[in-house]
């Protein structure tokens, strides 16, 4: 019997789309890429992708063409509208990590209450800071082996950690978007009836731009009962609350007759090793609890999950955490501000969701969550860490206490242990060698 001779080709540096009609070639011919190679270096990919994946709707072939967008000085309801999906992938500026200070912010009213609203959340936010750092160094003072710009850059992000629930959701910040062309359309068709206009517009900008550089690939006819079920969609489904929401709780869709056949994979997994996916047919948990903003943020980077947009409003109030780490020469200004500033916000004349803008990120939020047991476990176990922000490790915390508790005997590998001071977050930098 004859061996064939296996192949393995790197190819990385085609245009998407011309990439996108490579890889479609073999569903039609079985011939090396090689030969395809030459195929679409001779004919192009225009005229494929117009024919195909738009005109025949083989969204697959959109799946196969890579781009990456990067987008600059939005509102963080912009960053969490483009987010808002289980295929993103992608970056955006941190508030641990940054003083977002010189931030310009938006103010979507164009009124000069609204522009006094933010320029007080930015003030209250700037003077924060300042009282923090010294603050922090007392203490918790350096100790002789460590580093003086590791120390200081820990300090910061301590710092930042605290004062960053004041940041107003109209602060701009910058976020990248690597996405293929299918992905793309769809979220931005989500995107386009969003009840937000900046988001709008943002979705708009970036379908214009991509139509512009991938005509064939964005030239999908429009039918006025799609867009108009797609409108519903929008108005119905972009923000989620409840009026009310105690403490944490959850409740297990777990198969657990099934689940039981597996018992020694379930106990057995040692540390920093996935529970494998195919778990993810044994069913889900749901868990309902309140979060700050500023750490829900954290939390829907975990695209495994299912969940609503949570609408930021005062009503829950804003999270303690934040007002207990303050020094006292500030807290009661603090207070005072955060007072004032919610009397402000409910005299504003708007939507429930264009008054997000106005309101600081530290307001708590409810949250739905359901994952599978595999996506629970691994942000029980990566976000209980220490460098994790202290609000999210309560709530990672609980949801191993939950795991646990469904799942007796379940191997975890949380840290349950309470927040303590560490530099090591001086060493979570990008820096030049």
């Amino acid at each position: 019997m004859s061996m064939n001779k296996r192949e393995i080709f790197l190819i990385d540096d085609m245009p998407p789309e011309a990439m996108a009609m490579l890889q479609a070639m073999y569903s039609r011919d079985p011939r090396s890429v090689v030969e395809h190679l030459k195929k679409v270096r001779e004919v192009g990919a225009d005229k494929f992708m117009g024919l195909y994946y738009v005109g025949y709707g083989h969204k697959s072939i959109g799946d196969c063409g890579n781009t990456t967008l990067f987008i600059e000085q939005v509102s963080l309801l912009v960053a969490k509208a483009i987010q808002d999906f289980p295929l993103y992938n992608g970056q955006e500026a941190s508030t641990r990590y940054l003083d977002m200070s010189k931030q310009t912010v938006l103010n979507p009213l164009n009124t000069p209450e609204g522009e006094a609203i933010q320029q007080e959340w930015m003030r209250i936010y700037g003077k924060t800071l300042e009282a923090l750092k010294p603050f922090l160094k007392e203490q918790f003072p350096r100790k002789e082996d460590q580093k003086e710009a590791v120390y200081e850059k820990a300090i910061s992000a301590k710092a930042f950690d605290i004062a960053r629930g004041l940041l107003p959701a109209g602060v701009t910040t910058l976020l990248s978007w690597q996405t293929n062309l299918r992905q793309a359309y769809d979220q931005l068709q989500k995107l386009h009836h969003h009840p937000l206009e900046e988001i709008r517009s943002v979705a708009d900008e970036i379908h214009l731009k991509l139509k512009d550089k991938y005509t064939n690939s964005f030239s999908h006819k429009q039918y006025e009962d799609q867009e108009a079920y797609l409108e519903k969609v929008g108005g119905e489904l972009s923000y989620y609350d409840r009026p009310k929401m105690g403490p944490f709780k959850w409740q297990s869709y777990l198969k657990m007759d099934k689940l039981s056949k597996f018992d020694d994979l379930l106990k057995s997994r040692p540390a920093k090793t996935e529970l494998s996916d195919k778990f993810r047919k044994f069913g889900d948990i749901d868990f309902e609890f309140t979060l700050d903003f500023g750490s829900f943020r954290d939390l829907q980077r975990h695209r495994s999950g299912s969940r609503m947009m949570p609408l930021l409003t005062t009503w829950h109030g804003f999270f303690p955490w934040y007002l207990e780490q303050l020094p006292a020469t500030i807290r009661p200004e603090v207070e005072k501000v955060i007072k004032e500033q919610e009397a402000l916000i409910d005299k504003l004349v708007c939507s429930p969701e264009v008054r997000q803008y106005y309101i600081a990120i530290g307001y708590a939020v409810t949250c739905e969550e359901t994952f599978s047991l595999p996506a629970a476990i691994y942000v029980a176990e990566l976000r209980s860490g220490q460098t994790v922000h202290p609000t999210m490790r309560v709530i990672a915390q609980n949801m191993a206490k939950a795991i646990a508790e469904a799942v007796p005997g379940i191997a975890l590998h949380c840290d349950m242990s309470p927040d303590e001071w560490s530099i090591k977050r001086g060493t979570q930098d990008i820096v030049k060698k």
